[in-house]
């Protein structure tokens, strides 16, 4: 019997996929990571957005709005 897989859970997303899954279009995204607000990093000559950063933003976000 062969053990179940589990899907792993993504860590790291293409800015394409990032745009997606944040409603966002390119520019906005570049944008929010020229001013710190998305984290990203770099594998050569790919920019990557880690799971945490988009979690972080969204939170950052909702915090932002409850404060208005």
């Amino acid at each position: 019997m062969t053990p179940a897989v589990s899907p792993v859970e993504r860590r790291l997303y293409r800015v394409c996929e990032a745009m997606y899954l944040l409603s966002m279009s390119r520019s906005v995204i570049y944008e929010q990571i020229r001013s710190g607000r998305l984290r990203s990093v770099t594998q050569g000559r790919t920019r990557l957005i880690p799971a945490s950063a988009i979690s972080d933003y969204v939170a950052l976000l909702e915090q932002e709005a409850r404060a208005s």
